[in-house]
């Protein structure tokens, strides 16, 4: 009876320790190509799915360009609704020419099962530079995030890198203000993004909620950012132009 004890309170104690509260990732400290690794997991195996030499989860679609690769978290103690998720991903350096392929943000319910996966945010075209993506994370039952990246060419190679799951940053008192410089723009007619008119070059973006949490953060590509994974509402905005100046406005979602 003290063995059976002993071994329940054992495998109780290595269930526990194997959720996590938050993710701050850059997987500098992984070891070797394989998954699953340190409570990260994918639906597929090397070589269509490992960890690089250089460090981060790679996903390589031979000649596949119709089932999508998951790369799945470890799992976490809650998904309550307060987080937001942070992350970096690209097209992979030595990829064939017209590389394509596409990222996207769900949930699933278990980290054998990629079936269960629940979008949380629309597919983003992948660039042959690293994007910053950040999405909140609606409040759910399921405990493990999932990247789904879907190739569109073959013998593409897509990463990912600096995962970071955390409580979302509010925006300061200060920042809820208007800008004293103006920053020209609109949002498109299918409201899904922000156009900006400036003729400064814009670099970073940063949007917060109405109640002052911030929900998503990025670069803008071709003086355009994406909102269509926003709810309607009344959304504050800082955005940083390569000159180091500082923007700030508010927009309507319809």
């Amino acid at each position: 009876m003290k063995l059976k004890l002993l071994s329940a309170a054992l495998l109780f104690s290595i269930t526990a320790q194997s959720q996590v509260a938050t993710i701050n990732e850059n997987f500098s400290t992984f070891s070797g190509e394989n998954f699953p690794q340190k409570g990260w997991t994918s639906n597929k195996i090397y070589p269509y799915a490992y960890f690089s030499a250089n460090n981060f989860p790679q996903i390589y679609s031979g000649t596949d360009v119709i089932n999508p690769t998951y790369i799945i978290t470890p799992e976490l103690i809650a998904i309550d609704g307060t987080q937001t998720l942070k992350f970096d991903a690209q097209i992979s350096t030595g990829s064939f020419p017209g590389a394509a392929g596409t990222i996207e943000v769900g949930t699933v319910t278990s980290a054998g099962d990629a079936s269960s996966f629940v979008s949380i945010s629309a597919p983003v075209a992948l660039q042959l530079t690293s994007s910053a993506f950040s999405y909140p994370i609606p409040a759910t039952t399921a405990k493990f995030i999932a990247f789904k990246i879907k190739p569109s060419t073959v013998h593409s190679a897509f990463q990912i890198d600096n995962v970071v799951f955390s409580a979302a940053s509010n925006l300061g008192v200060a920042d809820q203000t208007k800008s004293k410089e103006n920053i020209q723009f609109t949002v498109n007619p299918e409201n899904t993004a922000l156009q900006f008119t400036t003729k400064k070059e814009l670099k970073n973006i940063q949007i917060y909620s109405s109640n002052a949490q911030k929900i998503k953060e990025g670069k803008v590509m071709d003086k355009a950012f994406d909102i269509s994974n926003l709810q309607t509402g009344i959304y504050y905005f800082t955005i940083e132009s390569v000159e180091g100046s500082i923007m700030k406005s508010t927009f309507i979602k319809k």
